[in-house]
């Protein structure tokens, strides 16, 4: 892929607010990202705050929910991110049946849904094995980038 299609691709994703964009082939595989890159919330147990350290206001937003009561109910859970703007499918067509239920066991790489972005069925995949503990978006509805689509006891 040559310069000036790269220059293409991004302005069209710009042109369109798209945030990031995946191609792959069996030739080459591109993976385009606008704006910084997402923010990485530390684990609680990395966290160290300097007691006459003001609390900047996203250390805050991090900190407060594990403040709960049910966060250990949330020990052994991961969350699955939407990784753009689009709509959410649970099945790859109206009649199919969706990718995954409530309790399905799915392994690194298994398809558990499509992000609509741009006329574009983008599969989102399980970046690690477990079980969906529970799935967080109706079918059809719109996503945003970063938005938590499912939980995934691992």
């Amino acid at each position: 892929m040559d310069l000036e299609h790269l220059k293409s691709l991004l302005a069209l994703l710009a042109e369109h607010d798209v945030s990031e964009f995946k191609y792959e082939d069996d030739d080459q595989s591109i993976r385009l990202r606008l704006g910084p890159p997402p923010a990485t919330v530390p684990p609680m147990g990395a966290v160290q705050v300097a007691a006459s350290a003001p609390l900047p206001v996203a250390a805050v937003a991090a900190a407060a929910p594990a403040a709960a009561p049910a966060a250990s109910e949330d020990a052994g859970l991961v969350t699955i991110e939407s990784p753009m703007v689009g709509t959410f499918y649970r099945s790859s067509a109206p009649d199919a049946p969706p990718y995954v239920e409530v309790g399905a066991q799915v392994s690194k790489g298994a398809v558990l849904c499509i992000v609509e972005a741009m006329k574009l069925m983008n599969e989102i995949e399980a970046e690690q094995s477990g079980t969906i503990a529970e799935i967080l978006v109706e079918n059809g509805q719109p996503v945003q980038f970063g938005q938590a689509l499912f939980k995934l006891r691992v």
